[in-house]
């Protein structure tokens, strides 16, 4: 009787199995916010609460078609904002980064235009503030960020990428492959997840096996931080050392903030269908803009009379892009054909003609 040969292992490959994991790379320290830092925190984030609250006013009103409100997170968004250097990083915002926006310079208006549905992803100009537009498609920033980045690695630039998640879009296959990839090919990029709790109505500890998107990162072989994302001095610290991590060719970084959706996860959800008034007052934890302000008082930086002003100054400029919203015309029709392809298909130019004739006997 012959017997089967004894299996053999794949030539070069007999000690991987037992070979030590190498240790993830320390991140460099980085100079803690400057009471100048902490100023510019509260006045830019007091701007985004009111544009925030007042976002989702005017689509009660019937002036915006739909929005997503992202109060609580202000800290998260605006401080991981200031730490970036858009001369040369780069943005890649899901429909929820109006603090990193306004942060970033983009003008709230043409911001504005995406939930005013007169044009897809924001009428801003994304290479000039290196903010791409706004990405609807859960987790499809992800990707987009990691090719920008690995572009810099092959030109020998120093752009960062910085593409912002949820909790819940971690659960996407999408960042798994943008995570592998950046994790292989050292591509510069920060993944910062706004944990907040909720993947629409889903609990986080229903969605993220082991209740930490930071934890994934050593199996990607990819440093991370988690951090206390209601805490802006300590957003602003982390994604800075994150950034110079990147930058130095050293590869992708994690950061997760820890935060709290306070609102609906769209002004077409109701929240009271998954939680508790009590619950989200209790889960929430300390107002981030609140616990700022108590902090610049408390410690001198600022004083009432300063931060009065900053609350005003953040109303007014509400106002003013409400007025600027009211003012956006209509697009051209043609527009939704001629931004298609580079070379329209034959079907696509039979649309647009049978468009015009129809629009033009209308």
């Amino acid at each position: 009787m012959q017997t089967s040969p004894t299996a053999q292992a794949a030539p070069g490959r007999a000690g991987l199995a037992g070979a030590e994991r190498q240790p993830l790379p320390e991140l460099p320290p980085a100079a803690p916010a400057t009471d100048a830092d902490l100023r510019e925190l509260y006045r830019l984030m007091t701007a985004v609460r009111q544009l925030d609250l007042a976002a989702v006013a005017w689509q009660r009103q019937g002036i915006l078609p739909a929005y997503a409100p992202e109060l609580g997170q202000e800290a998260a968004q605006v401080g991981s904002a200031l730490a970036l250097d858009l001369s040369r990083d780069f943005v890649f915002p899901t429909y929820r980064e109006l603090g990193v926006a306004r942060a970033a310079g983009v003008d709230m208006v043409d911001y504005m235009s995406t939930h005013l549905a007169t044009w897809h992803g924001g009428l801003w100009d994304a290479a000039a503030t290196h903010v791409a537009p706004i990405q609807a498609v859960v987790a499809g920033s992800v990707l987009h960020a990691v090719g920008w980045a690995h572009g810099q690695t092959l030109a020998g630039a120093p752009g960062v990428a910085i593409t912002y998640l949820g909790d819940g879009a971690s659960s996407q296959g999408d960042v798994h492959e943008a995570m592998n990839f950046a994790g292989v090919f050292k591509a510069p990029v920060v993944f910062f997840v706004q944990n907040n709790g909720w993947a629409i109505s889903v609990p986080t500890e229903r969605q993220v096996a082991g209740g930490s998107v930071a934890a994934r990162g050593a199996g990607y072989g990819i440093p991370a931080l988690q951090i206390d994302g209601n805490d802006a001095a300590a957003v602003l610290e982390a994604t800075r050392r994150a950034v110079a991590h990147a930058r130095a060719g050293h590869g992708p970084v994690i950061v997760e903030a820890m935060t709290y959706r306070r609102g609906p996860h769209a002004t077409s959800d109701d929240p009271g269908r998954y939680r508790t008034l009590d619950q989200e007052r209790a889960d929430g934890g300390a107002d981030p803009l609140v616990r700022l302000r108590e902090r610049l008082t408390g410690e001198g930086i600022a004083d009432e009379a300063a931060l009065d002003a900053a609350d005003a100054a953040g109303a007014a400029e509400a106002e003013a892009v409400r007025e600027g919203v009211l003012a956006l015309g209509p697009r051209p029709g043609a527009e939704m054909f001629d931004f298609v392809f580079t070379e329209p298909t034959d079907e696509l130019l039979q649309q647009k003609a049978a468009w015009r004739e129809e629009s033009e006997h209308a």
